[in-house]
């Protein structure tokens, strides 16, 4: 019986361990499983904060010079406010996943191994103590089974000895063989009664110590690992989330700095800096004046009424303008002179317009020139303005190297064992050359600026404002405004052309009329018009507002204030072709002529 109920023991400890076995592993999975999600976690954070520094790097502005005109407005800078804070902000969440890596991965990952160490050796001594008291069991069993098997064998000698002692006919000799062998078979049966007696009695033992001390304390060791390990993960779980808690007030001082960003926005500053960037310091144009064209219909075809007419018509400069006879003259007038039919000047034209448009598209991909001209005036000013700020700038960065180069050569000069002062010598000279250099920029700019200053019109300059027609490009209407001040160079031209008034000054004294803005339109009354090798007729006159220099194939140059001859109206296209004599034409922009068409012409108008 009592054999069975330690087998039964036996059997319950061994299921005990095995149940152990698998639920503690399964505890080392989970925490593995835990590590990997805090893993993974960490991963999201880094590839999160990456994703985050590359997209505030990417929105950031480029070092060119439109960040230095996109830092002007307060939306911007709100804007470029909200990137850094937002690189600062992925910045945190890398901070969550160093403090992810080393509080929760780096210490769960090293506790892991010694768990997993500990167990082994737990279970290696449950089983080194299950293997001991089942091998002391296997030792008693022998004994037992010795005891039984010596008692037997001495019975069966017992019984062989007096059987030979009663029989009468075996010999004595026999007989005392017999007894001995009898009392040797009880001494080893005596003896292994003993061993037998002792072994039972150090099992017992041993048994009480394996089930009521060995066992409970491997168990209680096993309980203690297990409760270290749920504790332990605890501990991590909490973790988790202190480490997010720590970078809240960051990340909040973060979303502050966007909201105050976002609250600094100024429309209206940023509005008036719009105005201030583009303004352009042209001054509004004055009324128009009325100009009676209907004077011209009491012309006659005789030359002494066209003479009356045109005598009776002039009026000082400023007041009215004469009608202008739309034809010239051919002096080599011959009647049987074939006749250019017009379509094919209309060829030639058409086939001289793609020019044009070439011409334009060189201002499409050209930088402009280093005087700013092609700017209006108040832009041009600014930008010559910070141009000679930067150079004073670098004038200053000059001086202080050649006074600390000049300083060192004194030490090296008082202390030779220092330094050779000759070395110095040329940097000094090489930084006095870059010093020459800048101030001659410097006073190229000024100049550039002081000419600038002097052309742009004041408040009170009544004169100018009454004199000259100035606009800009947002007042101009019909479908020219894509073209307004614009040459075919794409410049602003405000320099008046010295060349330009040469010839503007020459077209005026050749004028025998005493008034500088009135044209001819003497006409002998018997003479034919032949149109054969004549240019086109005029249509009307222009008067031109801005000087052109017109250095482009295809274009002329014209002075601020000169009168021309339109020929050709504009078709869309920005440019009108004018006439200044029977051999000198060509287009200029409509943006820069106050044009006036005959009352006769094809859709005439008046228009800037």
């Amino acid at each position: 019986m009592d054999k069975v109920e330690t087998l039964i023991k036996e059997q319950q400890l061994k299921d005990q361990f095995d149940n152990l076995e698998k639920h503690t592993q399964w505890g080392i999975e989970f925490a593995e499983k835990y590590n990997k999600f805090v893993k993974e976690r960490s991963e999201i954070e880094i590839n999160y904060a990456k994703q985050i520094r590359n997209l505030s790097k990417k929105y950031q502005p480029k070092k060119n010079s439109r960040e230095e005109e996109e830092s002007k407005y307060t939306f911007c800078r709100a804007f470029f406010t909200t990137l850094n804070e937002l690189n600062d902000y992925a910045g945190q969440h890398e901070v969550i996943a160093e403090n992810l890596n080393s509080q929760i991965i780096t210490e769960l990952s090293r506790y892991l191994q010694e768990l997993k160490t500990e167990r082994k050796t737990h279970f290696h001594d449950g089983r080194k103590a299950q293997q001991y008291i089942e091998s002391s069991w296997k030792q008693l069993e022998s004994c037992k089974r010795r005891f039984e098997r010596d008692c037997k064998e001495a019975d069966r000698a017992q019984q062989y000895f007096e059987k030979m002692d009663a029989d009468i006919n075996v010999t004595k000799a026999d007989v005392e063989k017999a007894r001995q062998q009898a009392q040797m078979r009880h001494q080893m049966a005596s003896d292994s009664k003993g061993d037998y007696s002792s072994y039972l009695q150090k099992f017992n033992q041993e048994q009480n110590d394996h089930y009521h001390t060995i066992i409970p304390n491997i168990f209680q060791k096993l309980q203690d690992m297990e409760e270290k390990r749920i504790e332990r993960i605890g501990a991590c779980m909490k973790t988790f989330a202190e480490v997010d808690r720590q970078v809240l007030p960051i990340v909040g001082k973060c979303l502050d700095g966007m909201t105050t960003a976002a609250e600094s926005i100024e429309p209206k500053t940023d509005s008036q800096q719009v105005v201030e960037s583009y303004k352009s310091g042209f001054e509004p144009p004055s009324d128009v004046e009325f100009e009676d064209y209907g004077q011209a219909m009491k012309r006659t075809v005789s030359e002494n009424s066209l003479s009356n007419s045109r005598e009776g018509k002039e009026k000082p400069a400023g007041k009215s303008k004469p009608k202008l006879w739309p034809f010239i003259k051919n002096k080599n007038k011959s009647p049987k002179q074939h006749k250019e039919p017009l379509s094919h000047r209309l060829n030639d034209f058409m086939a001289s317009k793609p020019k044009m448009h070439c011409l334009r598209s060189l201002r499409r991909g050209g930088s402009g020139p280093e005087d700013f001209s092609h700017l209006p005036p108040e832009q041009r000013r600014k930008k010559l303005q910070g141009k000679i700020d930067d150079l004073n700038k670098d004038i200053h960065k000059e001086m202080d190297q050649r006074d600390a180069l000049t300083k060192m050569k004194d030490v090296y000069i008082k202390n030779p064992q220092m330094g050779d002062p000759a070395s110095v010598d040329p940097r000094l000279t090489e930084i006095g050359q870059n010093i020459e250099k800048l101030q001659a920029e410097v006073q190229k700019f000024e100049g550039w600026l002081a000419e600038v200053e002097e052309r742009m019109p004041s408040k009170s300059d009544s004169h100018r404002r009454s004199g000259l027609y100035e606009t800009q490009s947002t007042i101009a209407v019909s479908n020219n405004c894509a073209q307004d001040r614009e040459s075919p160079d794409g410049s602003y031209t405000e320099e008046q052309n010295t060349e330009t008034q040469v010839k503007a000054n020459i077209n005026i004294n050749i004028n025998p009329n005493p008034n500088p803005n009135t044209i001819p339109t003497t006409m002998p009354d018997d003479e034919e018009f032949d149109d054969d090798d004549e240019p086109l007729a005029t249509i009307g006159t222009c008067k031109a507002l801005y000087p052109f220099e017109g250095h482009n194939e295809g274009t002329i140059a014209v002075a601020e204030g000169e009168l021309l001859y339109v020929i050709e109206e504009d078709k869309g296209d920005g440019w009108t072709r004018v006439r200044r004599n029977q051999d000198e034409e060509g287009y200029v922009p409509t943006s820069y002529i106050e044009v006036n068409l005959e009352p006769n012409a094809k859709g005439a108008m008046t228009y800037i």
